[in-house]
């Protein structure tokens, strides 16, 4: 993922924690906050009760992979946090990708039809 689509900032992180909407899937949780730029960022995080780091940085660089293709169709102006659940260590690509279009057609963020 490019570094123009990547939520960086503790301050951001807190803030779409704080005001953002979540959803959340056996894998994966996703906060989303309105912003008021012409793209969307995306953050990752992983809590230590997901494993060691081994297993934490799978899961972000899996989660990363997973949301990749799917940032082009995108509606614009958002801020999305996606925090992983421990489950998520075991799950395949495909089955990330699954979540990730079910927590965004949920949030409206995707078109319901596309796949």
């Amino acid at each position: 993922m490019q570094s123009k689509f990547r939520l960086t900032r503790s301050e951001d992180f807190k803030r779409v924690r704080l005001h953002g909407k979540s959803y959340a899937h056996p894998l994966v949780v996703l906060v989303t906050q309105a912003s008021e730029s012409s793209h969307v960022r995306v953050g990752v995080t992983v809590g230590k009760t997901t494993g060691t780091a081994v297993r934490r940085n799978r899961s972000k660089r899996l989660l990363r992979e997973a949301m990749r293709p799917l940032l082009p169709s995108l509606a614009s102006g958002w801020n999305l946090i996606l925090i992983a659940r421990p489950t998520l260590v075991s799950a395949s690509l495909e089955e990330t990708r699954a979540a990730l279009m079910t927590l965004l057609r949920r949030a409206k963020l995707i078109p319901v039809d596309e796949s």
